[in-house]
């Protein structure tokens, strides 16, 4: 008894000391992303890897746990359950004896009460209910979780589900979509159009010098019963398709709307966010985009810490919605569905 007691206390201390390791990598990451332009730069490339495919926490507290282990990481599952019906088990993939598993923060759902409910109502919490206002299982915290890289597994040949290359495999007539003039994913370019159409916008290319557009590449313009981007018509298609994409991150960021009252949307930080996300997704796609390095870009952030996180959550959250509607339906893997949910059965190590 006093041998398990003992045990216990040394897992408490052991994850209390973790939690401080990760708060502390975390506000030093934040650190230097608030005081380094150039820091910024090489978050959003490094991000763009993954595809936004994991949280601004998850994406640090990867990084962190990648470089102490001196690798470079590919993707992620958790072990899987004895069902073998998710996680690498899923993939008939197995992670080998001995890995020591990555943490990720993992979703807790679950059904509060209707007493938790009103409580966490009260304190200001979003709460979401039915139709009949009864709580419904949501997400009610977070817990650290195993999760391995496909490095350190085993099994069948697995290809890391890329948006890339669900757009790539998707058939046009029995033939794969090939590459637009060697720049761009076909396709792609037509269906970014489309979400800046059904977001209420018209859509038209337009010479370079004329009226709204002036000697920009793109330009968004709102205004009373005007909403419409512009584009320049003399450009290649890769450029057209990545100014295309600068302006649906704009409307996508809300830049457009005024709804994000009390944050300092000047021209800097819409630009910022605008182009990492434009930068994100068209990489992503496999449209290699030069990121917009400016002086200025970070500049007006003048090492504010808050602000720099609720700027990187915006471009991660924007970024991987879009990615999301760019993926086709019929060929999305189900390979991430649960990369962050952290459903491993095992603990640290692989037996």
């Amino acid at each position: 008894m006093a041998r398990r007691q003992a045990r216990s206390e040394q897992s408490e201390q052991e994850r209390a000391e973790l939690l401080d390791k990760i708060k502390a990598d975390f506000d030093a990451r934040l650190a230097r992303l608030a005081a380094d332009p150039a820091e910024w730069v090489t978050f959003i490339e490094t991000v763009a890897s993954f595809g936004a495919q994991y949280t601004l926490n998850n994406q640090f507290l990867l990084l962190m746990q990648a470089e102490e282990r001196q690798m470079t990481p590919t993707f992620f599952l958790p072990f899987g359950n004895k069902a073998g019906t998710s996680g690498w088990k899923k993939h008939k993939r197995s992670v080998r004896k001995g890995e020591k598993a990555f943490k990720v923060w993992a979703p807790i759902r679950r059904q509060p009460t209707e007493e938790e409910a009103q409580r966490w109502e009260a304190e200001g919490r979003k709460v979401q209910r039915d139709e009949h206002g009864r709580p419904v299982k949501q997400v009610v915290g977070f817990r650290l979780s195993s999760t391995f890289d496909l490095s350190q597994t085993d099994g069948e040949p697995f290809e890391v589900p890329t948006v890339q290359r669900a757009r790539r495999i998707k058939t046009v007539g029995g033939q794969v979509p090939q590459l637009l003039d060697g720049d761009g994913p076909t396709g792609v370019y037509d269906d970014i159009v489309k979400l800046i159409k059904d977001a209420g916008y018209a859509f038209d290319l337009a010479a370079p010098g004329s009226q709204y557009l002036g000697k920009a590449n793109g330009v968004t313009v709102t205004g009373l019963g005007v909403r419409q981007v512009l584009v320049r018509d003399d450009v290649s298609p890769a450029q057209r398709t990545k100014t295309s994409m600068h302006e649906l991150a704009h409307i996508r960021c809300d830049h457009t709307t005024g709804v994000r009252l009390g944050e300092d949307l000047h021209r800097g930080r819409k630009e910022t966010e605008a182009e990492s996300v434009a930068h994100l997704c068209c990489q992503a796609l496999g449209l290699d985009t030069q990121i917009y390095s400016d002086a200025y870009v970070l500049g007006w952030a003048n090492g504010d810490m808050d602000l720099v996180k609720e700027c990187a959550q915006t471009v991660l959250r924007v970024a991987k919605a879009i990615l999301a509607d760019l993926t086709p339906a019929d060929t999305t893997s189900s390979a991430t569905d649960d990369a962050e949910d952290g459903d491993a059965e095992d603990g640290d190590t692989a037996q």
